[in-house]
C-alpha cells in the first residue's frame, strides 16, 4: 500500500464531508502528516480502515437551546456535543460556551482530545462540546437558566461510563454547579462522576483548577531539562489571563522563573517586576475586569492595546489563550528575541507557519495535544474519587499530576525516537504515540 497515497485519500475525504470547518481540516492535517512512518511499520491500520474511522465522529449533536433572560425575552443558542472516539473509555472533554463556537470548532477540539486523553495513558475517549453563548455581560440568574436548558437536552447522551464533559472556555465551577443540578434534578442520581471540574466541596478534585496551567509548565520543564536547561531565572511569557494562564504563572513562579508579560483580547501587559499573581486573580477572576485594570493600579505595568504579547522578549513562551493566536510573524519575532521553549497551553494557539519557524530555529516546542495534557488527566483523575467517594489532598493529587505530566513527556520524546529519528519532534511523538495506543484499541474491538 502506498501509505502517502493513502493519508491524502483519507484527508481529501474530511474536507469534502466536512466543508468550511477550517479548524477541523487544519487539525486533521497535523495529525496525518504525521502518521507517515507509524503506517510504514503498521499497515494493517490503513488497510483496517483505522484513519477513515478516526477522522468520523461517532455521534455528532447538534441542538436548540432556548431559555429567558432577565427582561422576560426568549433567546436561542444553539448547543454542540460531538462524541469523537470510546476506543478508550467514556468520551471525555470540555464544554465551551463563547460566541465562536460551531461545529468545526468542537470537532477540531474534539478530534485533538482523542489524542490527548490516550497520551494520558488513562481510560478515557474523546470528545467535546459547547454552545455560542457569551456568559459575559449575563446574569447569574441568565447563565443558570441557560445552563439548565442546555442540559435539559445534552443530558440524555451523558453518563459516567458513557460521556463526561468538564469546562472550558466559557464554563467554570459556576457554570458545572448548574449544569450538574440540572442533571442531577432530571434524572434523580447523583452521579458526582458524569461532570468534572466541580468545586471540592461537592465532588470535585483538588488540582483539578490548576492543573492545565501547571501541566503545561511540568512539560516545558521536562523538554528544558534535557537540554540542562530549566525556568529558574528565566523571563516568560505567558498569553491570555483566564484559568489556563493564571496558573500556568502560578507554577512558573514557584519554579523561579519570571513572567513579564500576559494579555487577553483586548490587549496585553508587561510588568518587568514580574507578574502579581494575586492582583491578576482579583482582577480576572474576582472582579471579571479587562487587564488594563492591572495596570491602573500597578506603576511597574504597562498596558497596550496595540501590537502582540510576542512582541515581548522572552526565554520561553506559554501560549495558553485560544486556537491560532501564534502566527508566522509572532513566532518569528519570538525566535529574533531569542526564546528556548514553547509549549502550548491551550489548544492548537500556533498556527502551521508559526510551529514550521520553531522547528526550522531549532526551539523546543511542546503540542497542546500533549502539553495541555494535564487537565483532562486531572479531570480523569477526578472521576477515579468519584467512583470510590474518596478525596485526595491537593499534594497526592499534585504529585499525581507531575507523573502524568512526565509520562506523557516521555513517552512522546521516546516515540519520536523511534518513529522520526529526533527525539526533540515532540509533534510526530505526541500524534504517533496518541494514534499507536487508540488503534490498537480500535482493532481489538473489530470494525464499530
Amino acid at each position: 500500500m502506498n501509505v502517502r497515497a493513502h493519508i491524502e485519500a483519507v484527508y481529501a475525504e474530511v474536507r469534502r464531508r466536512n466543508r468550511g470547518e477550517a479548524e477541523f481540516h487544519q487539525a486533521a492535517a497535523e495529525v496525518l502528516d504525521s502518521l507517515v512512518p507509524a503506517l510504514e511499520r503498521h499497515p494493517e491500520y490503513a488497510e483496517t480502515g483505522i484513519l477513515d474511522r478516526l477522522c468520523e465522529p461517532e455521534r455528532q449533536l447538534l441542538f436548540r437551546v432556548p431559555w429567558v433572560d432577565d427582561e422576560g425575552s426568549v433567546r436561542v443558542n444553539r448547543g454542540f456535543r460531538v462524541e469523537f472516539n470510546s476506543a478508550l473509555g467514556p468520551y471525555k472533554g470540555g464544554l465551551r460556551f463563547h460566541p465562536s463556537v460551531n461545529l468545526g470548532i468542537v470537532k477540531f477540539l474534539g478530534f485533538e482530545q482523542i489524542f490527548k486523553n490516550a497520551l494520558t495513558g488513562m481510560a478515557i475517549g474523546g470528545g467535546k462540546g459547547g454552545a455560542d453563548f457569551d456568559p459575559k455581560g449575563h446574569s447569574d440568574g441568565e447563565i443558570m437558566r441557560f445552563c439548565q436548558s442546555f442540559m435539559t437536552e445534552l443530558y440524555r447522551h451523558l453518563g459516567e461510563h458513557t460521556d463526561v464533559p468538564a469546562g472550558d472556555i466559557g464554563v467554570g465551577a459556576r457554570e458545572i454547579g448548574y449544569l450538574f443540578g440540572q442533571y442531577k434534578r432530571i434524572t434523580n442520581r447523583y452521579e458526582s462522576g458524569v461532570l468534572t471540574g466541580k468545586p471540592v466541596a461537592w465532588g470535585g478534585s483538588h488540582v483539578r483548577t490548576e492543573a492545565t496551567g501547571y501541566g503545561a509548565v511540568y512539560f516545558a520543564e521536562e523538554m528544558l531539562a534535557t537540554r540542562g536547561d530549566g525556568f529558574d531565572g528565566r523571563r516568560v511569557l505567558v498569553s491570555g489571563s483566564g484559568n489556563v494562564a493564571v496558573y500556568a504563572v502560578e507554577k512558573v513562579h514557584a519554579l523561579g522563573g519570571r513572567v513579564v508579560a500576559c494579555s487577553d483580547s483586548s490587549g496585553y501587559l508587561v510588568d518587568e517586576d514580574g507578574i502579581d499573581l494575586e492582583l491578576l486573580k482579583a482582577v480576572k477572576e474576582v472582579r471579571r475586569e479587562r487587564i488594563s485594570a492591572y495596570a491602573d493600579v500597578k506603576p511597574t505595568a504597562r498596558f497596550s492595546a496595540h501590537g502582540t504579547v510576542y512582541d515581548v522578549p522572552c526565554d520561553i513562551a506559554l501560549p495558553c489563550a485560544t486556537q491560532n493566536e501564534l502566527g508566522r510573524d509572532d513566532a518569528v519575532a519570538l525566535v529574533k528575541n531569542g526564546v528556548r521553549a514553547v509549549a502550548e497551553g491551550a489548544n492548537m494557539p500556533c498556527t502551521p507557519e508559526a510551529v514550521e519557524v520553531f522547528r526550522e530555529a531549532g526551539v523546543l516546542f511542546g503540542p497542546g495535544k500533549a502539553a495541555n495534557a494535564g487537565g483532562v488527566a486531572t479531570s480523569a483523575l477526578e472521576m477515579q474519587q468519584n467512583a470510590s467517594r474518596d478525596t485526595w489532598s491537593f499534594e497526592a493529587t499534585e504529585a499525581r499530576l507531575a507523573a502524568v505530566m512526565h509520562g506523557v513527556h516521555a513517552e512522546c520524546r521516546a516515540t519520536a525516537e523511534t518513529y522520526g529519528g529526533n527525539p526533540e519532534d515532540y509533534v510526530l511523538g505526541a500524534n504517533v504515540a496518541g494514534f499507536l495506543r487508540v488503534a490498537r484499541a480500535m482493532t481489538a474491538q473489530g470494525v464499530v
